[in-house]
């Protein structure tokens, strides 16, 4: 019996030291750690700086001979292209979290996270902060699920490599030190500008310039700034959409043609302060640009990530009878982004296949006459025989002036 206690009393022993020792694991981490600022040292900070390289190209502007491209979340790159061989980048405006422009007349506006900001562009040099709305972009309160408060922004994004020990099994731990895991934080976007009038947005855009008045959208909400004062917009309204995930506006004559992941809106904004419901298109789940030219509306819907579903294609609509648009035909597509149409030439940014010049003289018979599949594009605004294209690797100037025929003409590099 003694022999037999030992032995139990030892076998116990061993099993309570083999509860005591834990396997570990020794995992590498890359995160980002927001780096906070306050609201009033972000205003003073606004201003323009020498050209600085291209980081991560977000939604583009153009106003006469310059390109108003956003460096997501960083701010604003002023390039001439006056030579379209020989593209110059010019000047950097720091607005941090910055996603979205538009420009009227020498002034350019832009989000800075919650808040809308105008800016004197008259001297790409010498940028002057002219205004500054607070908190009418509420939904930007989080940045990559972080928040923030009513008196700071995130001004940045510190990088902080670590190695963690780990018990094996313990369940994966997304949140360290204040900080996000994720390889890009910011992956989740003059001289003097001559005569007063508006710019020109690509079909990304969530800002739209129309007459006197800036409409933005997001994820649910139309928003009606009164620009007559360019210097000094009024906040006029918000529009409740009855519809989640917006993401695009595209301006057409008297009317806002508004993409979302599940359809098409369109509203009339012949009352500019109160823009009315006049019809809908639905589609599958996926992402939408839109753009609107005459009796014809063009669709791109893209799946994966966050845009979900599995349609990659373009739906040519007719709106001919603007309160029921009908669908002409379904081209298909490897993964469509913005879109941008000069006459009858349709110019579509289709990811890995590449940027491509459509025919699109007949709807029912749209044909492709050119590509540059050398290109992972995101948006194109097609201008008088010039396309400016934001890429993956940098800003492309490319001509269709010839008859089915695309030529890179010149670019600007990505860092």
């Amino acid at each position: 019996m003694k022999n037999l206690f030992k032995l139990i009393t030892g076998a116990a022993f061993l099993l309570a030291f083999s509860a005591c020792t834990k396997d570990f694991k020794y995992e590498q981490y890359t995160f980002y750690r927001p780096v906070y600022e306050t609201k009033a040292s972000v205003k003073a900070n606004i201003k323009s700086s020498a050209a600085v390289a291209v980081e991560n190209p977000g939604k583009i502007y153009v106003k006469g001979n310059h390109v108003f491209l956003n460096d997501v979340n960083k701010g604003v790159h002023i390039i001439d292209y006056s030579n379209p061989s020989a593209p110059v980048n010019k000047a950097f405006i720091a607005i941090p979290g910055c996603r979205d422009i538009a420009v009227k007349d020498n002034f350019l506006y832009a989000d800075c996270y919650t808040d809308l900001v105008t800016i004197d562009i008259t001297d790409a040099n010498n940028v002057v902060l002219k205004n500054y709305i607070n908190g009418v972009f509420p939904n930007r309160f989080y940045d990559a699920g972080i928040g923030m408060d009513t008196g700071k922004v995130i001004q940045s994004w510190v990088r902080v490599d670590t190695t963690v020990k780990k018990e094996t099994g313990m369940q994966e731990d997304w949140w360290n030190n204040g900080g996000i895991l994720f390889n890009n934080p910011l992956a989740m976007s003059i001289g003097s500008t001559s005569g007063n009038e508006n710019g020109v947005g690509g079909s990304m855009a969530a800002f739209a310039l129309s007459g006197n008045r800036l409409y933005t959208v997001d994820n649910a909400n139309l928003k009606v700034f009164n620009t007559n004062n360019a210097a000094a917009p009024q906040y006029v309204c918000n529009v409740a959409l009855g519809s989640w995930r917006i993401e695009t506006i595209f301006p057409f004559q008297d009317k806002l043609f508004i993409g979302s992941q599940n359809g098409m809106l369109i509203y009339s904004v012949a009352n500019a302060d109160a823009p009315s419901f006049l019809s809908s298109f639905q589609h599958a789940t996926v992402c939408d640009p839109v753009i609107a030219d005459g009796n014809t509306a063009y669709i791109t819907l893209r799946s994966g990530g966050i845009c979900l579903g599995v349609e990659n294609q373009m739906d040519v609509l007719d709106i001919q009878n603007i309160n029921q648009p009908q669908l002409i035909k379904t081209y298909p597509m490897n993964h469509p982004a913005g879109l941008s149409k000069d006459g009858n030439a349709l110019l579509v940014c289709d990811g890995g296949a590449g940027l491509k010049l459509l025919d699109a003289s007949n709807s029912n018979a749209i044909a492709q006459k050119a590509v540059i599949s050398s290109i992972d594009p995101f948006d194109v605004i097609a201008l008088n025989g010039i396309a400016i294209v934001s890429a993956s690797d940098g800003i492309y100037f490319v001509s269709y002036a010839l008859p089915n025929t695309l030529t890179i003409k010149g670019k600007i590099n990505v860092n």
